[in-house]
Formats: C-alpha cells, structure tokens, sequence
C-alpha cells in the first residue's frame, strides 16, 4: 500500500504491485544518471520527458528490486502505457518539487 502524502507510488511490474518511495538515496542515484532532478522536472512538464527517463526514475525508486531485473521496469512501463504511468509520475515528480511536510 502506497501513501500518496509520502511520495510513495504503486507501479505493476508483471502483474505485482511494487511500491516506489522517492527516498534521497534512490533520488541521488535517479540523478546521477538523469542529470538534475530539476531539469528533469521541467522536461515533464514540458512534456519531453523520455519513456527511459520515466523507467529509470521508476527503477531507483523501487522500494525492493531484489530478483527484478531493471528491463522489466521498462517492460511495465510499455505494457502499462504513457497513460497509465502519469499519476504515479505525478505523485514522484510531485514529492521532488514540495519535499516532506
């Protein structure tokens, strides 16, 4: 189960819930290979963000990714569609921009 308040997001991945929690360390390491989380925010909202920019943002927030090989991050996110994907890349990108309160 997902708190939205948190940040948290729940992405299907083979037909598995999987909880997404943009903690700093996952969002140090989305960054690391994204460049700055503000740019990237910013592509969003521009609506040039990037299908592998979504699945790797989604990758590092994964709560576990023990025996969940990365392509399947990539797999969900096509088999889910853009559309399907948006609300639980608003709650992340949301939990980026405002920070805990």
């Amino acid at each position: 189960m997902s708190n939205s308040l948190r940040g948290e997001a729940i992405l299907p991945i083979g037909g598995v819930p999987h909880l997404m929690r943009p903690s700093f360390t996952a969002l140090v390491a989305a960054e690391e290979e994204l460049g700055p989380l503000f740019a990237l925010v910013e592509r969003a909202s521009g609506g040039v963000l990037r299908l592998s920019e979504m699945a790797t943002l989604f990758w590092h927030c994964l709560e576990r990714r023990e025996d969940l090989p990365r392509e399947a991050v990539g797999e969900a996110v096509a088999a889910l569609g853009l559309a399907a994907c948006a609300a639980p890349l608003r709650t992340l990108l949301s939990q980026i921009l405002k920070g805990a309160e």
